[in-house]
């Protein structure tokens, strides 16, 4: 059996609350030379998903601290290793940066043979941003009104029903192998090369499910076009406080995706002080915390490096337990 996520520590961001990344930082520090030119922000997922609508309001606002231009650029593929690799290979000085999402830096070390990086030896964690939930979601014709009424349907017909993911392994497909095993149903994985064409598929009726998160498919839920059944989170979420958390039929279930901010290892510690002073300043920013709240973004208390690379061991160890029990592999 698979076992739920513990509520994403209930999320640990809480229990750190207080830590100000902006610590020790001085007004000689603020007006350092760093940076002098364009900031590249590697999204490794397409365009769309929930790590490309976070990476540009950030990379928006973290422009306007540093007063230098920060560009997202999408390098999706391999479940975000291709631009997780790329991230680990570019220059060590600070202006070519990671932001990503836990499926690609906690999970795939344990679902992929050779993920082509170590999430932790090749990366120094630069602020961890927040969470969001994944929602269980159905074309508007498919006849559950809720996740209840699907686990009864899929009980009476085992092996009928199909969910679409982002891709094997990835979170939304795990999530799918979560339930199935929790609530003793058989949903078929059917994985896409990313969110984007995985919620097409089900907003064209070509399949019925698909488990995304919420930023991306908040906007088809608004507008009638996909039905949420239930959300990942241990609890509703304020973003949709109408759809039931799916703990609510499964106790127990519980699933979340944390978004945060990387460099390189070995990027000297000045810069990498006054990028974590940056984002410091841009996520305590009003307006960036409303954009991201309102895409169901639930913010992260201000959390220090080291909080960051802790929560992110914890998870490599979490997700290298559920992979290993669900079976999943890619060469």
């Amino acid at each position: 059996m698979i076992h739920s996520l513990s509520a994403s520590r209930r999320w640990v961001l809480r229990a750190l609350s207080g830590v100000s990344l902006c610590v020790a930082v001085g007004a000689a520090m603020a007006q350092a030379a760093y940076p002098s030119r364009p900031i590249l922000m590697i999204v490794p997922q397409t365009a769309g998903g929930t790590n490309d609508i976070v990476g540009r309001v950030v990379s928006q606002k973290l422009s306007e601290v540093l007063g230098s231009p920060v560009a997202v650029e999408n390098r999706p593929g391999a479940g975000g290793n291709i631009g997780t690799q790329f991230a680990a290979k570019s220059a060590k000085d600070g202006y070519t940066l990671l932001m990503t999402i836990s499926s690609s830096q906690a999970i795939n070390p344990a679902l992929y043979k050779n993920p082509g990086f170590d999430p932790v030896k090749d990366f120094k964690p630069v602020a961890l941003i927040g969470a969001v939930p994944n929602v269980l979601l159905a074309h508007p014709d498919f006849p559950a009104k809720s996740i209840k009424d699907l686990i009864t349907m899929a009980k009476a017909k085992p092996g009928f029903y199909q969910y679409a993911s982002a891709g094997n392994g990835t979170l939304n497909h795990l999530l799918g192998e979560m339930l199935n095993s929790m609530a003793g149903i058989d949903l078929q994985h059917v994985p896409y090369k990313g969110v984007a064409p995985a919620l097409n598929d089900v907003l064209g009726g070509q399949l019925p499910l698909v488990f995304a998160s919420l930023p991306s498919s908040l906007s088809h839920i608004k507008a009638g076009k996909l039905k949420p059944l239930a959300v990942s989170s241990p609890r509703r979420s304020p973003a949709l406080p109408e759809v039931p958390a799916l703990a609510e039929a499964v106790p127990g279930y519980s699933g979340t995706l944390w978004i945060g901010l990387f460099a390189p290892a070995g990027v000297p510690a000045e810069v990498l002080t006054k990028l974590q002073y940056g984002m410091g300043k841009a996520l305590a920013a009003k307006d960036l915390r409303d954009k991201l709240e309102l895409q169901g973004v639930e913010m992260a208390a201000p959390t220090t490096s080291d909080q960051f690379a802790a929560l992110l061991n914890d998870d490599i160890a979490r997700w290298a337990q559920i992979v290993k029990k669900s079976g999943a592999s890619i060469d």
